[in-house]
């Protein structure tokens, strides 16, 4: 099954202010969502966020985290935060 991802205005204006390298990586792992948003693999860590909702999940890159939900074939991307430490 292939899932369509959208991302909101807000991911926007946070990804476009990111480095070009990471970037990159990120684009690569939502193209990853498009075919299993639901499944960690060994360069995507998803999680499901418990008592949320609708449900949302959390996918994990570096010191970044990418909130979404997932609605029939849409993968809604909501939020892009970085992990402070």
């Amino acid at each position: 099954m292939v899932y369509k991802v959208l991302v909101s205005r807000t991911f926007q204006k946070k990804f476009y202010q990111l480095q070009r390298n990471t970037q990159n990586s990120i684009r690569k792992i939502l193209k990853e969502l498009e075919q299993d948003p639901y499944t960690s693999r060994s360069n995507c860590d998803i999680k499901s966020l418990k008592d949320t909702q609708p449900k949302k999940y959390r996918l994990k890159i570096g010191d970044y985290r990418i909130i979404y939900i997932i609605e029939r074939k849409e993968v809604k991307v909501i939020d892009l935060l970085k992990r402070e430490i």
